[in-house]
């Protein structure tokens, strides 16, 4: 009986003195350390991939919207009667593959002076189904007319990790404006 006694004191012993040792064992603390770090450092990542996508869009469209005006500018729209559609179909040969064209809103105002021309982003209003009930106006003057050049586009927002949203709409989407304000040519 007390050589049983003296064996299993003896076997736990053995296992305290090897639960220091593992305790002590650094094999695993790379794993450790990165499992604590992935998932904040791919969060992230993903933040900074979606801001990047938000910024390039937007940045893309002030550039199409930029390019598509001119046709306003020179007075070949006016000389065509192009339409609202007609200019987002020139919008859209100007962004590539980023946007769904059908999606663009577009908004085209006449004003008698530079100081009274309003270039603030528009205030969406929605229906019960989420669709933009706002009215828009395609009106490119004539010349030496004063034009604003509105081109709206809700873009779709993903992700908020680390407190980072970008949404700026009730829906949780983007509102993107690409604006663009000149004096029509004398042509």
């Amino acid at each position: 009986m007390l050589m049983a006694a003296r064996s299993l004191l003896a076997r736990c012993a053995k296992s305290i003195a090897g639960g220091k040792a593992l305790i002590r064992r650094e094999d695993g603390a790379a794993a450790v350390e990165f499992g604590l770090v992935a998932a904040p450092f791919i969060a992230l990542l993903f933040a900074l991939v979606e801001a990047m996508l938000v910024f390039f869009a937007g940045r893309l469209l002030d550039v199409a919207v930029a390019q598509s005006s001119r046709q306003i500018l020179t007075g070949s729209a006016q000389a065509s009667n192009m339409t609202a559609s007609g200019f987002a179909t020139a919008v859209c040969q100007n962004v590539y593959a980023l946007f769904t064209c059908s999606k663009f809103m577009i908004d085209v105002e006449t004003y008698a002076s530079f100081s009274a021309a309003n270039t603030s982003a528009p205030t969406l209003t929605f229906d019960v189904n989420g669709n933009v009930t706002n009215t828009w106006q395609f009106a490119p003057g004539g010349q030496n007319d004063i034009v604003v050049v509105q081109v709206m586009y809700q873009w779709p927002v993903f992700l908020g990790p680390l407190g980072l949203n970008l949404s700026n709409l009730a829906n949780g989407n983007r509102l993107l404006v690409g604006t663009s304000v000149f004096k029509n040519e004398p042509y």
